[in-house]
């Protein structure tokens, strides 16, 4: 039996000005995406929830992912019936949450018009104070406000759990912090009273980190299924397999994610340079001004990390991201000539390695 749905106000699920200034065709009607799934999309309106397909003319025109709806995006619909739309046009994107696809170079949409990421790590599975860069890079490249919730802390000791708090702040000291457990309860209260009314909240976080039971016990009810929780591991199994949006009793609007094995950063230039800005303002005091930071003479940030000031895992992780954004930004030719190169370097390194052996053997 289909769910009672009340009609709301278009602001109550995050339409504001932006959108409004964007809407210039007044026969057709907003909503937003709530769900994607297969050539299928869940739209809410004014009235009700209806399930929709995009035009003809729309795939046709479409030259990449980007062109087609995702959640948290804002569509022109027109209404069929009472439980069937068509989508004609995607308004204008105030952010747009993407990462580098696993398979390929292309971009891959997350979710659309998010006001703030919270993202996820748990005590006991994949907490690294690099992976937490890799995912604040990604989202204040598209000026999206970055959270940080460290889950599980009941699986720690007070001062374990402390130690870890420190470090982050540490690394991270303009970043709100929200330590949580859904056994002990622990930061829950806190964590939902920031999230406010209109504003679009993403969870992202690898598989089993607990996203989905964070938002089952925010919300105060059972909007995502999770699965049991190993008595051995600890561990609940993550089975959300699409995105998806939710609209909590305060107002506040949360999108869900499948976990995210693999971060690949992809024109995340804006990004890098906000999340290093300690990097960036050193790089004004070196010799040279395409100084690359690696062992140039010089580099005003190779002199910080040896007198201390800068830290060496932070530095470590910047070289990392500035290499594979710009590799991954690269189009395919440049990307082959950058392999063709490096195969030669290879091949006459192998010739020079092989040419010193034959001098030692004599």
């Amino acid at each position: 039996m289909k769910k009672d749905i009340l009609k709301i106000n278009l602001e109550e699920i995050g339409y504001n000005e932006f959108f409004d200034n964007n809407l210039k065709n007044s026969t057709l009607v907003p909503a937003r995406i709530i769900s994607e799934h297969k050539e299928l999309y869940v739209l809410r309106n004014e009235i009700t929830e209806l399930s929709a397909k995009i035009t003809g003319k729309m795939i046709f025109t479409a030259s990449s992912r980007e062109d087609y709806p995702a959640v948290g995006d804002w569509v022109l619909i027109t209404v069929l019936d009472k439980q069937q739309a068509v989508i004609h046009e995607i308004l204008p994107r105030k952010t747009v949450l993407t990462r580098k696809s696993v398979n390929n170079s292309d971009k891959q949409l997350i979710a659309a018009n998010v006001d703030v990421a919270l993202i996820i790590q748990s005590t006991d599975r994949d907490y690294n104070l690099n992976r937490f860069e890799r995912y604040i890079t990604l989202v204040e490249s598209e000026n999206i406000k970055p959270v940080i919730v460290l889950n599980k802390t009941d699986l720690l000791s007070n001062d374990e759990l402390n130690v870890k708090i420190v470090e982050i702040k540490e690394r991270f000291n303009d970043i709100e912090i929200y330590p949580t457990s859904i056994i002990s309860g622990e930061g829950i209260v806190d964590l939902k009273n920031s999230i406010k009314k209109g504003l679009t909240y993403c969870f992202l976080g690898s598989s089993g980190v607990g996203k989905s039971s964070i938002i089952n016990t925010v919300s105060g009810g059972n909007l995502i299924k999770t699965a049991e929780i190993s008595a051995c591991s600890n561990r609940g199994k993550h089975i959300t397999t699409h995105r998806e949006l939710f609209i909590l009793d305060n107002g506040g609007i949360l999108v869900d994610n499948p976990g995210m094995r693999e971060i690949g950063v992809l024109d995340s230039e804006t990004g890098i340079k906000s999340v290093f800005s300690e990097i960036y303002e050193l790089s004004k005091k070196c010799k040279f001004l395409d100084c690359r930071h690696i062992n140039e003479p010089g580099c005003a940030v190779l002199k910080a990390i040896a007198s201390g000031s800068l830290d060496k895992g932070k530095y470590d992780n910047y070289i990392n991201l500035v290499n594979e954004n710009e590799y991954n930004t690269m189009n395919k030719l440049e990307k082959r000539e950058k392999d063709r190169k490096f195969g030669q370097f290879i091949k006459t390194a192998k010739k020079q390695i092989k040419k010193l052996n034959k001098q030692v053997d004599r």
